[in-house]
């Protein structure tokens, strides 16, 4: 357990929180052009940089033979019925596996039908305990409440970016703070990424066989996430700034034309250093399954390896020594030896 607080958990906490600490620092020290433009600027760099990196090395692994990951009934004979779970779950064609990709990135269905397996002490069983299978859905629902906070998030975000504002932002957010119930309004959003970040980190640490896997790279991100949620709760909420200088900044940054106006507070630089850190650490991370889940070749090919032969496109040309080649080298010996051969000696003197 000591070692689990030192190195896993505490040390990226710890880094977080150093990282907010040197924005409010960097703030004291009149450093603002630098936590409000050049780091935003590398960070994009390095985050795109990245990300091509990761996806060009993905695109140019050999997959040489069909290998998707398949749960149900192959398509076999015409008169077998096929249900549309069984074509989503084991696809054949393109549209088949476009169905099975929109329902895996859009509504995480390999992850709704996740199951738990645990061992139960009953005294009524002569073992003294069972096996038992359950669904587990609450993975699930902290999954799917996480990702899509973050992303209506980061869509309403937008307005600070875009002049005019486009429509479905203001739709967007519309939808999203509909519950007027606060002043300035209360988004359902922030409050949906908040609960889904803090039961992903709630189960790390509440779970012994998760807590005893997960790493410090698997705790860093969640402290960066939370630590952004938390910080753009307190700005809208409880430590307001100008938020008109906010947007001139993010417009000038878009723009190349970028300029740091007075009355923008500590607490949104460290805010944004924090995503800055983000969107550097993220090529680098298990953040990539995003774009990764689109070249998996377990999820994005068709299963259709019975009636279509792939011929693997990187083999090369192998010189192969056949048994006629053996036995026409070491025919007298395998005759001494009584090993029966296809052509007798004599046989093949007279061929030769």
């Amino acid at each position: 357990m000591t070692d689990f607080l030192k190195t896993r958990f505490l040390v990226p906490l710890v880094a977080v929180l150093a990282l907010m600490g040197l924005a409010y620092v960097g703030v004291q020290a009149n450093l603002q052009w630098v936590l409000g433009v050049v780091i935003p600027y590398l960070a994009l760099f390095v985050f795109f940089e990245g990300l091509l990196f990761k996806i060009i090395g993905w695109a140019r692994s050999p997959v040489p033979f069909r290998i998707p990951t398949t749960c149900a009934q192959q398509q076999s004979l015409p008169w077998i019925e096929r249900t549309l779970a069984d074509k989503l779950d084991n696809p054949t064609t393109f549209f088949q596996v476009l169905g099975r990709m929109a329902l895996e990135v859009l509504t995480f269905r390999s992850l709704f039908r996740n199951t738990r397996t645990e061992l139960q002490k009953e005294e009524k069983y002569p073992e003294g305990a069972r096996l038992v299978h359950w669904s587990y859905k609450w993975l699930w629902l902290g999954a799917i409440l996480f990702h899509y906070g973050f992303l209506i998030v980061f869509l309403r975000h937008l307005r600070f970016f875009l002049e005019p504002v486009p429509g479905f932002v203001k739709l967007l957010d519309a939808v999203d703070g509909f519950l007027v119930f606060t002043t300035p309004t209360m988004y359902i959003s922030g409050i949906l990424l908040l609960a889904g970040a803090s039961y992903l980190l709630f189960r790390r640490l509440a779970n012994p066989q998760v807590r005893y896997i997960s790493l410090a790279a698997d705790y860093f991100p969640l402290f960066l996430i939370l630590g952004i949620a938390g910080t753009g709760f307190l700005l809208r909420y409880l430590y307001h700034t100008d938020v008109n200088a906010v947007k001139q900044l993010a417009i000038g940054l878009v723009t190349f034309k970028p300029v740091v106006p007075p009355g923008i507070s500590s607490l949104f630089y460290m805010h944004l250093l924090l995503v800055s850190v983000l969107f550097m650490y993220f090529p680098f991370s298990k953040l990539m399954h995003m774009p990764g889940v689109f070249l998996s070749p377990t999820r994005n090919l068709a299963s259709n390896n019975r009636w279509r032969l792939h011929v693997n496109p990187w083999n090369y040309p192998v010189k192969i020594h056949t048994y006629m080649d053996q036995e026409n080298e070491y025919r007298e010996a395998m005759v001494e030896a009584g090993i029966p051969v296809e052509i007798q000696p004599e046989a093949a003197a007279e061929k030769e």
